[in-house]
């Protein structure tokens, strides 16, 4: 059986053949572009960085409307261009921008399935020269909210029999042993545990180890639907900052086709810190 929508994925073979021109574009995205991207990346590709450039410099947000705009013009990449994307981290900050292109109404996207991790396993080659930079106009023409969960969003769901959350950070995250990764010392909730009635359904439990390529339909499917993760349910996806959580909202919305999945990227640096938020450990 195969995704529900194949068109989402290429390959690392499949990228090797078809380079980017003008009409399509190949971006990677990097929570460390210095030890990714500026050490050598794809041929053609363009740096988004995720802190600097998905993400409100100011306000703990997303890029707002009219600063996407303006990164998507700066990146030569125009409403009906084709954008391929991939990054560090087995494509957790890629699936994120995917996630915010598709908010502000891109249509031609798509994910590199492995990410630099297989591009690296398969010994392609890597370049430092960046491509020359080229300007398009570029107009959001419609914002799609219902991607997004806010905190008002899932405590309604606490209490709705058609409504699922899914905390896709590592088990001991999940239990309050930790507050964050070790590799992550930031960033850190003042209470840890999960959120009430929470499946604990870890974002690399979808992927293979091997090459950080995503698992067949039959294994998601007895990934998630055992948990009562049904394509009937509301679901919202949640882990520390959202970006992990963005990589199971990609899974599942795209892979298995579930038809109504949020990403909540408050997640638990902000369900942890807000004070009367019910946790569970």
């Amino acid at each position: 059986m195969s995704y529900a929508h194949p068109e989402v994925l290429v390959d690392t073979e499949w990228i090797s053949q078809n380079p980017p021109n003008e009409n399509r574009k190949l971006v990677e995205v990097d929570y460390d572009a210095v030890n990714g991207y500026q050490k050598g990346h794809i041929e053609g590709a363009t740096l988004m960085w995720w802190k600097r450039d998905i993400n409100d410099p100011i306000t703990r947000d997303i890029v707002s409307k009219d600063d996407f705009e303006k990164l998507m013009a700066r990146h030569g990449i125009s409403n009906d261009t084709e954008v391929i994307l991939y990054g560090d981290f087995n494509n957790w900050f890629a699936t994120f921008a995917f996630w915010v292109f598709k908010i502000y109404g891109h249509e031609n996207i798509k994910i590199m399935n492995g990410g630099r991790k297989k591009w690296e396993l398969e010994n392609r080659p890597y370049v430092t020269t960046e491509p020359l930079s080229t300007s398009a106009q570029y107009t959001v023409k419609n914002v799609n909210h219902n991607l997004r969960a806010f905190m008002d969003d899932v405590k309604k769901s606490l209490n709705s029999d058609n409504s699922t959350l899914v905390d896709v950070r590592s088990p001991p995250e999940f239990s309050g042993q930790i507050t964050a990764p070790p590799e992550y010392p930031m960033e850190h909730a003042q209470r840890g545990g999960h959120i009430p009635s929470a499946n604990n359904i870890p974002w690399a439990t979808a992927v293979n180890d091997a090459d950080g390529t995503f698992k067949s339909v039959e294994e998601l499917k007895q990934n998630y639907e055992p948990k009562n993760v049904t394509p009937d349910k509301d679901v919202i996806t949640y882990c520390r900052i959202g970006e992990r959580s963005s990589h199971s909202w990609f899974v599942l919305t795209y892979l298995l086709g579930y038809p109504n999945v949020k990403n909540y990227d408050g997640s638990w640096t902000e369900w942890g810190n807000m004070i009367g938020n019910p946790v569970e450990k």
